[in-house]
């Protein structure tokens, strides 16, 4: 079991992380106890590592496919590219002001307006930002330019405007000018043929609008993800009916959806299913013709688990059953035709656990990413935790202004515990992590 001390967490509702490592078999019946001890060893508990690597190995990112840019939010560029212009693409005045010859404003002490011993120039002409008027300064001259304006030809410097007095068609230049003063010189910012986009970078805002700057009208990005989520469980009834004596609501079906579509996926399908085979197995088979099925419940051994059976009777390759972490042991994966199949625990912490720590890679590669991990910050642990268990433990916490702390309760029920946190912490089997200690946390919200 996991275990901690310190005086930070909140005393109300009470930790409690003292709970079985395995389902209690004594109350079954001989005959039962055999049948689930077999499909138990049939298939070897791995690590985390061992599971994560089998899932995306299996994994190849779908065909891509062209976007206008205006649609490209959080999809995955599918190419490199580079830039077809330099930025700025020519040399520009940084502020509205005089556009001057350098040499013409020799340096001396900051002048009072009021104190005309500044350079004397004679204004020429004006140059907004846009069509490039072509002026050129001599000596002893100086142009009005505005911010964004092509710099005139033989000017190398800009004074600011709140900088000079303007006497009619002359200017007083009242403090110094250096070189390349308030100018942005063509390409200081990006080269022509510089890399700005990465193949499986995701596309946010920014980087959309370099790509615009760069005259991309559609960008090259992987495919959509097509999801199908099935809860099971007699017990569970849809938010907004009325519950039977014994029954729950099912939190898991709109829990997982909304990770799914937070993941960047589409939910084709979100149905919950009863505890009978020929339901179960009609359903399976209509969310096989998505790209992932994610079933939640019935994936372990028990006598109503009914889906690692019902997935083999239709023919899947079941890969992976059963995991060393905690909460999620109970994970299954597996390929039904050309869907992959994630089976994820029925309690609603294992299944966002599992969710986040394999489903969520996959998805990710599948839509072309390549950075496949959640963000992971430095914390200092608030309390004393300790791992006594045979498996790692994700600890679920808050992470508020440097500092992480265990969040209410830390069992796979707690629904309550998890809508508290923001933040993952793992605490690998045997590991004492003292108080203070500074820690990497996953941060998903």
């Amino acid at each position: 079991m996991i275990g901690w001390r310190g005086s930070t967490i909140p005393p109300s509702p009470p930790f409690n992380l003292s709970f079985p490592l395995s389902p209690n078999l004594e109350s079954l019946d001989t005959e039962t106890k055999t049948k689930i001890e077999r499909k138990r060893k049939s298939f070897r508990m791995i690590s985390e590592t061992e599971a994560r690597d089998k899932i995306l190995s299996a994994l190849r990112p779908l065909p891509p496919r062209n976007m206008s840019i205006f649609d490209a939010l959080d999809h995955f560029a599918a190419a490199d590219y580079f830039a077809r212009l330099p930025l700025p693409m020519f040399d520009n005045s940084a502020m509205d002001g005089y556009a001057v010859i350098t040499s013409d404003c020799p340096p001396g002490r900051i002048r009072p307006a009021a104190d005309k011993r500044g350079a004397r120039l004679r204004v020429i002409g004006e140059q907004p930002a846009g069509v490039d008027r072509k002026l050129r300064a001599a000596k002893g001259e100086a142009v009005r330019i505005f911010t964004g304006a092509p710099m005139p030809a033989g000017a190398d410097a800009v004074v600011m405007q709140e900088d000079v007095t303007r006497e009619g068609d002359e200017i007083v230049v009242n403090v110094d000018v250096d070189p390349g003063e308030f100018v942005r010189t063509r390409g200081c910012d990006l080269s022509e043929g510089q890399k700005i986009i990465g193949q499986g970078e995701r596309l946010n805002a920014t980087k959309i609008g370099l790509l615009a700057s760069q005259g991309f009208g559609e960008v090259n990005v992987g495919s959509e993800v097509r999801a199908a989520i099935i809860s099971t469980g007699d017990e569970l009834a849809k938010p907004g009916e009325k519950l039977q004596p014994g029954q729950i609501y099912d939190s898991n079906l709109p829990l997982l959806q909304s990770l799914v579509r937070q993941f960047g996926a589409a939910v084709a399908l979100a149905e919950h299913c009863r505890d009978n085979s020929e339901s179960l197995r009609k359903t399976l088979q209509a969310a096989a013709q998505n790209d992932v099925l994610i079933v939640t419940g019935g994936v372990s051994v028990g006598e109503h688990d009914l889906v690692q059976q019902t997935l083999r009777d239709l023919g899947a390759k079941i890969d992976i059953w059963r995991v060393a972490i905690k909460p999620g042991k109970p994970f299954l994966f597996g390929q039904l035709g050309n869907c992959f199949v994630f089976g994820l625990p029925g309690n609603p912490v294992s299944a966002f656990v599992t969710c986040l720590q394999f489903v969520r890679p996959a998805m990710l590669k599948m839509m072309g990413a390549v950075d496949l991990d959640l963000p992971r910050v430095p914390a200092k642990l608030t309390v004393e935790l300790t791992n006594e268990s045979e498996r790692a433990h994700y600890v679920r916490g808050r992470l508020e202004n440097g500092n992480f702390a265990p969040v209410c309760r830390q069992e796979s029920h707690a629904l309550f515990g998890l809508s508290q946190s923001n933040a993952l912490l793992r605490i690998e089997s045997g590991e004492l992590l003292k108080a203070g200690a500074i820690v990497s946390v996953e941060v998903w919200s």
